[in-house]
């Protein structure tokens, strides 16, 4: 545990975060997922997943919860698979 009363604070702003950082992070993996799966079934609401999916990667990015080139490797993966 930390000692001084900077440490101390340094520790919660570490973990308040963490919880953030990894709520964006489970709304990334929830919009791949949806997408992919949008993907794969033909379904029509795959403009508006692939939607949703670029706002979320740009915002993760934008706040450097991921990195941007992560961000845009996501996005041409996720593209490329739309033409096959």
């Amino acid at each position: 545990m930390p000692l001084t009363s900077s440490a101390i604070k340094a520790l919660k702003v570490d973990q308040r975060r963490k919880l953030e950082n990894d709520q964006v992070r489970a709304k990334i993996k929830n919009a791949v997922k949806g997408a992919r799966i949008s993907i794969a079934k033909k379904d029509k609401d795959v403009a508006e997943k692939l939607s949703n999916l670029y706002r979320e990667l740009d915002t993760a990015a934008k706040k450097h919860v991921i990195h941007k080139n992560k961000a845009a490797r996501l996005k041409s993966r996720i593209t490329k698979s739309i033409s096959k």
